[in-house]
């Protein structure tokens, strides 16, 4: 009986794993479509009116989790630090739209695949974690490629590759504060941030509003449904298989970027930006490859006692 329930067990570990790596590539390409149907928008409407009608559809999703768990809302742990981070998810997701607007998606996309360099590189200036030489090794590769793919020049840094950059660092910071927020229950992670989008999009749509017709009112909640959708296939995807497992596939990322910049708006990425996010991705996964491998020796040896 012991081997066939050892076996059961081999099964359903494996099982859930599958679905794990299957629910992550399906949240990864809901947050690109969602992405893609930003980028459509901003063509037509500013960049406040998408967050806007993207967070009201989000939020309207949300209500039935948030009734269920209000009582947390009411007992935040660290206000000031929650704060600070809804103004950083503001900021970078008002930044991603703002430079996808004039930028092709994978470019953007590209800078923004560098957060876990920053985030690491983040960890050890402000948070005082070890980082090995290894591992800056791999943040100084990672930073070579951001500067392949951005081509540093009076005529190639613009200010939307510049707003791209600076909402990936926006980005990296907003992961360093999570981490010391992770006690919170993610409703209330999640719904801060569509909150602060809300808010933004409230102001700065009163400078501009365009009325939409039927078909882009659809697309706008139709953004914010993918958005929280694929927030909740990722979540599942981490409960189900370990992260050394699932997040690699967050960078398929740029495989979808280049698919939907091409058939919806016509854009084929530079070689430099492909090779960028090439080197990149390698100094990424070393990174998190690194740090699993620390994480394995920590809990290996024994606590002192």
């Amino acid at each position: 009986m012991g081997m066939f329930a050892t076996i059961s067990t081999a099964a359903d570990n494996r099982a859930a794993r599958l679905a794990g790596i299957g629910l992550m590539l399906l949240g990864i390409s809901m947050f690109s479509c969602g992405d893609a149907i930003g980028k459509f928008l901003v063509g037509t409407y500013s960049v406040g009116q998408l967050m806007l009608l993207r967070a009201c559809a989000a939020l309207a999703l949300l209500a039935p989790s948030i009734w269920r768990h209000r009582a947390d809302f009411l007992q935040l742990d660290r206000p000031g630090l929650q704060l600070i981070r809804v103004v950083l998810s503001t900021l970078e997701v008002a930044a991603f739209f703002w430079a996808a607007a004039y930028l092709p998606l994978a470019d953007v996309i590209t800078y923004y695949l560098a957060c876990p360099i920053f985030v690491t590189a983040g960890s050890a200036i402000f948070l005082r974690e070890s980082v090995g030489w290894r591992r800056w090794s791999a943040i100084f590769v990672g930073f070579c490629g951001v500067l392949i793919a951005l081509q540093p020049s009076a005529q190639t840094v613009t200010w939307p590759a510049l707003i791209a950059l600076g909402g990936s660092l926006s980005f990296a910071a907003l992961m360093l504060i999570t981490r010391s927020l992770r006690s919170a229950p993610d409703v209330v992670l999640a719904t801060t941030q569509f909150i602060g989008t809300f808010t933004f999009g409230a102001v700065f749509t009163a400078f501009g509003w365009v009325t939409p017709d039927l078909r882009d009112l659809g697309l706008f909640f139709l953004a914010g449904i993918v958005s929280v959708c694929a927030l909740l296939c990722v979540n599942r995807s981490l409960k189900l298989a370990p992260a050394s497992t699932v997040v690699p596939y967050q960078y398929s990322m740029i495989i979808w970027a280049v698919i939907f910049g091409y058939l919806v708006f016509g854009e084929l990425p530079s070689w430099a930006t492909l090779i960028g996010a090439a080197v990149i991705i390698a100094a990424g996964l070393y990174i998190f490859l690194r740090e699993q491998q620390l994480g394995k020796i920590a809990d290996e040896v024994p606590p002192a006692v």
